[in-house]
């Protein structure tokens, strides 16, 4: 494990990273051992960062839930990071594009809980009583640290992308919300759409077989640390699209079919 001053000054250059919209060299090429718990206590550092300076958590975000891409980073389990309240941005609003350096955009559910969920014992069947709706959702990542090594050219690891808060940014909200017991979530499909042209197509399945296990895993992952998913909180519960990169200008649709659509253009 990493010391806690290593911890926090490694939070102070990601902090700084956001602030100035530069890319900071991915902590393993330093750190080449560094843990996912030593990513967490990074992660959870920068969130308290974060509090200090006035932001405001509104929910959680769950990442790498499709077996592809868990395959891809080598590991066996999701990732997640905090939503700041500062993140949410309207459906077909604009999203200013010079608050980010190399965004790109994914397709999710949003769960919207009514009642808390706290681990270590949550199921499927928890998550679905507790939730209040389920919406359409659109989230925008960002990484404060290069995906690919300039030097070395060695790839960003699972450790680095936790670290910086799962590599999440901002969320557009939108569609029609729809009570998580009326219709079987797996099939919820979606069409995403760059101005006017299909870039990406999913069915929520993809998320580990049925979205709300990954908003069940994160109850029970936060469990150990004494947290909990609050009422009231949004959970974004992972993409079932590849990402795709966002550039100036950009227009982007997702059509959720009888759940509605959202829209958001880059300016």
């Amino acid at each position: 494990m990493l010391d806690q001053q290593t911890i926090e000054n490694l939070a102070r250059r990601l902090d700084e990273a956001e602030r100035t919209k530069s890319h900071l060299r991915m902590f393993t090429a330093e750190y080449p051992d560094l843990a996912i718990e030593d990513a967490y206590a990074i992660q959870r550092a920068w969130t308290a960062l974060q509090i200090k300076q006035g932001r405001i958590i509104r929910g959680h975000k769950i990442g790498l839930t499709s077996k592809a891409m868990q395959n891809a980073v080598g590991i066996a389990e999701p990732d997640y990071g905090v939503l700041f309240e500062d993140m949410f941005y309207g459906d077909a609003g604009e999203i200013p594009f010079s608050r980010f350096h190399a965004p790109r955009i994914e397709v999710e559910l949003a769960f919207i809980l009514k009642t808390a969920l706290k681990g270590p014992h949550c199921s499927i069947f928890d998550v679905l009583n507790a939730t209040d709706y389920v919406t359409p959702a659109l989230e925008i990542l960002e990484t404060r640290m290069h995906r690919v090594d300039p030097e070395t050219k060695a790839t960003r690891k699972v450790t680095d992308t936790i670290s910086d808060n799962a590599a999440n940014a901002a969320l557009v909200l939108g569609g029609r919300p729809f009570k998580p017991h009326d219709f079987d979530l797996r099939w919820i499909g979606a069409l995403l759409f760059r101005n006017g042209q299909i870039e990406e197509t999913g069915v929520a399945a993809g998320v580990l077989n049925h979205p709300a296990n990954g908003v069940a895993w994160l109850a029970n992952r936060l469990a150990p640390h004494g947290e909990a998913l609050a009422a009231g909180e949004v959970v974004l519960a992972g993409s079932f699209t590849r990402p795709v990169d966002i550039r100036k200008g950009d227009t982007f649709h997702a059509d959720y079919g009888k759940f509605g659509s959202i829209s958001c253009q880059f300016v």
